[in-house]
């Protein structure tokens, strides 16, 4: 009963967000954003806490700026992901493009597959759904929702123009088969996670745990990396998918040593980023909760 419940109200809100002028849209979201801003309090202090990592030389006013800020984008991207089915090629164009688009063509045409590194920044969702629009089909990397129902109507529009989805529980195989076959996959490599499956490496200067597939499935792969984003340019009133320069890895012959300094890289690259575009990242995950062992609990 309650799965049909939530089903029906994303439903509702699919539907309804997706038959307004996107203007309306983005300015109903904003006000969502705003509420939830004002009515999810733990959030907000876990935001608090990580942008007290970041930047410890803000005011405390500069970091509620953000976190409002941040608010309101992800009021927009629930706006634009409702829009994205009515959305094409031409009538896109007025809010969406590229920048370092030869960047990606030219490792994809490496052919040993391209690994993109993303993460919950600037409107992730739109980011592969644009890029598939434009021809570019990639996979995505990503958890199932707890209601399978939701589950299936969420991907069946990420899915609309060619995308595929890779489950976390059986992510490897699929990108080691996407690799061999010379395909995209996009993953998100900002969220905490726990051993074996993180390692720690800096961000913001403090140590997180961090996925390491996508450094692992390189080294063994010879696949391109590259950090790709799409980003809210207040300037044009647009948002740029931004592919940035290939990330290099190193290769000392030493597997887990390789792969820290690699998934360092990576996060470094994220980070370089979120510093760009600070009101555009979800501060409010809990991205230090694990700890190496011995040191306190940050949350």
């Amino acid at each position: 009963m309650r799965e049909n419940l939530e089903f029906a109200v994303v439903w509702v809100l699919v539907r309804l967000l997706g038959l307004l002028p996107r203007r309306a849209a983005r300015g109903i979201g904003a006000r969502v954003g705003a509420l939830a801003y004002r009515i999810l309090p733990r959030l907000r202090s876990v935001g608090t806490k990580n942008l007290e990592i970041a930047f410890p030389e803000w005011s405390e006013a500069q970091r509620q700026e953000v976190l409002r800020k941040l608010y309101r984008n992800l009021g927009w991207e629930l706006a634009e992901f409702c829009q994205m089915p009515g959305y094409t090629q031409e009538n896109t164009r007025s809010f969406l493009r590229y920048d370092g688009l030869e960047r990606y063509v030219a490792a994809r045409d490496k052919g040993k597959g391209v690994l993109i590194v993303t993460g919950h920044l600037g409107a992730w969702e739109l980011s592969s759904f644009y890029h598939s629009l434009m021809g570019h089909p990639m996979s995505m990397v990503i958890r199932r929702l707890d209601n399978a129902k939701v589950d299936q109507l969420v991907n069946g529009i990420r899915c609309l123009h060619g995308n595929r989805v890779l489950h976390k529980d059986d992510f490897a195989r699929g990108l080691l088969g996407a690799m061999r076959h010379g395909e995209s996959v996009g993953i998100l490599m900002d969220t905490n996670m726990t051993p074996p499956q993180g390692v720690f490496v800096p961000y913001f200067g403090r140590l997180a745990c961090t996925a390491s597939g996508l450094a692992r499935v390189a080294l063994k792969t010879g696949a391109t990396v590259l950090p790709g984003f799409m980003l809210w340019e207040d300037a044009e009133q647009k948002y740029v998918l931004h592919f940035g320069e290939e990330i290099v890895f190193d290769r000392t012959g030493d597997d887990e040593v390789d792969t820290v300094a690699n998934t360092a890289k990576c996060t470094a690259a994220i980070e370089a980023y979120v510093r760009q575009y600070p009101d555009q990242w979800l501060w409010v995950h809990r991205r230090w909760k694990t700890r190496p062992e011995g040191e306190t609990r940050v949350y």
